[in-house]
């Protein structure tokens, strides 16, 4: 024996006087205990010094059992002091290794993504969650709502606001909220001294690894959460407010809570069946004094509250905006990795309101994760909003109770039909009733999807039933759709028709609140969900639909107010309902009917410029791109590089503007892009490199209209003037009027005029150029400049460019030079539906080389004059 109880036991022994000492080894034999005695008689008796008797006895019970023989021998010897003194010493080590064993077993956890032999630390990873204290006739309020009694890890054991400290605290969550992480910082906190320090002990049992073949009491309970030590039940239960019990997955035992109080046991040595232990510890018959802590699922909720007298309970709400964007940075732990992939679930709606729901963040970072280890960028992602939902399914389906997989493909079908039902009637609360009617009243399953809520109706207390998300309810309605009814389902009348022209003729006429279910729907029947959807849930999802879903993008009446006009896409939703397929042929499919896109007054995320670029790289037949007072959201960087991230790639991508990704879309092999405008969008010097570089690679680009930027300034014509004469692009028309430029980029203007011979228009209206302006009048008039139109502001010029441009109109009359953007037409006029071919060549009304001359854009409103 070794330690500090044999230390402990080495002096009682050593203290006894010699007639002591002959009678503790006389009673050594008679002593009861499991196993019998192993040391012979004859031995015994040559055993003289107590660090021998120490050793014989260790040697043949092992420690603990030793000690506890030394106790009660000690206690039958009258020596209570010495008996006392051990036991003290015996608890001390106990808790000192249970200590050990609940750090071991609590501060570091493994997730399904984890490498082989990778833990993660509760410390690094756990992220506060709103967490409210409820009344019994109060719960099921929908994910993230806050205007309850909130509370944290740390004030869960503390009065509430009547001033009461609960014994019993029960810890609602539906699956997936966090329950488990919420129960592993409460152990890792105790541990660590920081939290129910008012506990000598908190002992944490798993409800799934529970038995009910046999009897148990409280103490067998207890010694299952440290098996490896003999545990010195007395001394720890003598004092049961100083004891936490916690239950996990409470849902998992499905026990009858009603007991006649007669059968209860008083008695924690006691051993009964499991239903009985526990129900006697929650109705205060054994160990009332001591605390208990209950995490259960909402199916569990209302039979806990008939059996517990408490007046409140804490539910887990979710996270927060704040601990949504938290968590993703605790998740990667690289804050550019974080950044960008906060960035980019934050410009998807329907993600980032799903990722309320722990597991959800969790799902959607281990998704990104791998995109941005296969790609280093989210904007080209692979996986889309359906699929990721779809693996948070594949992970609710993985921790369901039930292993009844045809029960729960019935159960699936029933609650899509619910869900379609539900959408349609604008309905969120279903009745018992309903639930019944539906065949859903499993209550194991129905805990994964739905959310229980207790609602006064009159005098009457019932139960309503909401998803756990709208976005949940909305891909189960989308599922009803395409789902293969099963062999055996019996038709009903009264279950909504699976007509999905329908579905897309109300959402395209006036039901704009459809729009995530159809979203949904689109992703559902592209191949990969199929693939998900039958090896995660089990559920077969038809590609029929496919067909309706094309030919109704094909035709939807398009953006034209003239018959002959191209056809032109004027909405951001089209780009995300193709996203959501990520199918490159039904992609190509659609946009086969389009020649065109018009965007107005929109802020393009991280996720829309992702759904943009991944269309206009499919698309071959794109000519005209027109987005007029738009903004780009851009891939935020950090300081530093991302972890593998050599420093010449991340120098790379901090030269890289907003505008980089729609560059690259744009820069394919193959474009047919014939005409580019950019009008208010919030251009920067920056983002001319990019353009510069895609149009590098265009060799149809005509019309360039980069008006009214006023971030563009003299470094982004430099820049943009020295990528065009390394480009095989040949501009007929470059607008960069109302972008503060100064006569510093003349020089830059002149040297690439002198290589592009194409060029017919020139707008710098609005321009202060000042001796600038000499310099490139001087040039226009040589005879190799061809240049048809000019736009300028002649107000400001100086008197020696004002020479300059008299001698130029007497060279070439035929040359237009006014301040075009002063002698624009109305924006409901004709520049509000051009097309590439209407241009300007000659000015307004002329006709050069066959075309139709081309007014210049509208003069800029007087309220958006300053917008960049």
């Amino acid at each position: 024996m070794a330690g500090e109880e044999s230390t402990i036991l080495l002096e009682a022994l050593e203290g006894l006087t010699l007639e002591d000492f002959q009678e503790f080894k006389k009673k050594l034999p008679h002593t009861d205990i499991k196993g019998g005695w192993n040391i012979g008689r004859d031995e015994l008796e040559k055993v003289t010094h107590p660090s021998s008797l120490i050793s014989y006895m260790g040697d043949s019970y092992g420690e603990g059992a030793a000690m506890d023989i030394a106790i009660s021998l000690f206690e039958e010897m009258n020596q209570r002091d010495l008996a006392e003194k051990i036991l003290d010493e015996k608890v001390k080590e106990y808790k000192q290794k249970y200590t050990e064993h609940v750090a071991r077993e609590f501060l570091q956890y493994k997730e399904a993504n984890s490498c082989l032999g990778e833990n993660l630390s509760v410390r690094d990873r756990y992220t506060n969650l709103t967490i409210a204290r409820k009344s019994w006739d109060q719960h099921g309020d929908e994910p993230g709502d806050v205007s309850s009694d909130t509370v944290t890890t740390q004030t869960l054991f503390e009065p509430s606001k009547d001033g009461q400290v609960p014994l019993i605290t029960v810890l609602v969550g539906a699956s997936g909220m966090g329950k488990t992480m919420t129960i592993r910082k409460v152990m890792m906190e105790w541990v660590e001294g920081t939290l129910c320090t008012q506990f000598d002990y908190v002992f944490c049992i798993d409800c799934k690894e529970l038995s009910f073949s046999k009897e148990v009491s409280m103490v067998d309970l207890i010694s299952k959460c440290c098996p490896q030590q003999r545990m010195p039940a007395g001394r720890i239960l003598g004092n049961p407010e100083k004891i936490l019990f916690i239950f996990d997955s409470f849902e998992a035992l499905g026990l009858p809570l009603a007991q006649p109080k007669d059968e209860l046991s008083t008695d924690p040595t006691e051993a009964k069946p499991l239903e009985t232990t526990l129900l006697s510890l929650l109705r205060r018959t054994v160990l009332p004094e001591s605390s208990v802590l209950i995490a259960t699922r909402p199916a569990a909720l209302q039979s806990l509250g008939q059996c517990l007298e408490g007046k409140h309970y804490v539910e887990i709400l979710g996270f927060s905006p704040a601990a949504r964007e938290e968590y993703f940075h605790r998740y990667f732990g690289n804050d550019n990795k974080a950044d960008v992939a906060f960035r980019f679930t934050r410009g998807n709606e329907v993600l980032y309101s799903l990722c309320v729901i722990p597991v959800m963040s969790w799902t959607v970072c281990t998704v990104l994760e791998r995109e941005l280890y296969e790609r280093n960028q989210l904007l080209a992602c692979s996986k889309t909003t359906t699929q990721m939902i779809m693996f948070y399914l594949s992970w609710l389906m993985k921790h369901r109770v039930s292993n009844a997989w045809q029960n729960l493909q019935q159960f699936l079908h029933k609650l899509c039909s619910l869900a379609a039902d539900g959408i349609w009637k604008h309905k969120v609360l279903f009745e018992e009733k309903e639930i019944e009617d539906q065949g859903l009243n499993q209550p194991q399953l129905l805990s994964l999807f739905l959310n229980e809520k207790g609602l006064e109706k009159g005098t009457d207390h019932v139960n309503v039933y909401s998803f756990s998300h709208l976005h949940l309810q909305e891909l189960f309605a989308a599922m009803f759709y395409v789902l293969e009814d099963q062999d055996g389902m019996v038709s009903d009348s009264r279950i909504l028709a699976k007509d999905v022209n329908m579905l897309l003729e109300s959402y395209h006429t006036s039901r704009m609140d459809l729009n995530v279910t159809v979203r949904l729907l689109f992703g559902l029947v592209n191949p990969k969900s199929v693939e998900y959807a039958g090896e995660g849930i089990g559920c077969r999802i038809s590609l029929q639909p496919r067909e309706d879903l094309l030919r109704w993008l094909q035709t939807r009446p398009r953006g034209t107010s003239h018959p002959r006009e191209v056809m032109k896409i004027e909405d951001l939703d089209t780009f995300h309902l193709l996203f959501e397929t990520n199918e490159k042929s039904f992609v190509q499919s659609v946009l086969g009917s389009f020649t065109g896109i018009a965007l107005q007054d929109v802020k393009l995320t991280l996720y829309d410029q992702a759904a943009l670029c991944f269309c206009i790289k499919q698309w071959a037949g794109l000519l005209s791109v027109t987005l007029r007072s738009c903004s780009f959201h851009q891939q935020h960087h950090r300081q530093e590089p991302a972890k593998g991230l050599p420093r010449q790639s991340w120098q790379q991508e901090e030269l890289h503007s907003p505008l980089h990704p729609l560059c690259q879309a744009l820069g394919h092999p193959g474009s047919s892009l014939q005409s580019l405008r950019l009008r208010y969008t919030h251009l920067t010097s920056a983002c001319c490199q990019d353009l510069a570089v895609a149009l590098g690679t265009s060799t149809c680009l005509e019309e360039l209209d980069l008006s009214f930027s006023a971030g563009l300034r003299d470094d982004g014509v430099k820049l943009l003037c020295e990528g065009l004469q390394h480009s095989g692009c040949q501009l007929r028309a470059l607008r960069l009027g109302s972008c503060s430029l100064t006569g510093a980029c003349c020089q830059a203007l002149v040297a690439w005029l002198r290589h592009s011979h194409g060029l017919k228009c020139l707008d710098l209206s609005d321009t202060e150029l000042g001796a600038g302006a000499t310099l490139l009048l001087q040039h226009l008039r040589h005879h190799s400049c061809t240049l048809q139109t000019l736009g300028l502001s002649t107000s400001t010029l100086s008197k020696d460019a004002l020479q300059e441009l008299a001698a130029l109109r007497a060279l070439k009359p035929s040359l237009k030079i006014t301040d075009l953007l002063e002698h624009e037409a109305p924006e409901t006029g004709a520049m509000a539906r051009l097309t590439f071919q209407r241009s300007v060549w000659a000015g307004r009304g002329a006709a050069v080389r066959g075309r139709k001359g081309l007014p210049s854009s509208r003069a800029a409103p007087p309220h958006s004059r300053s917008l960049c």
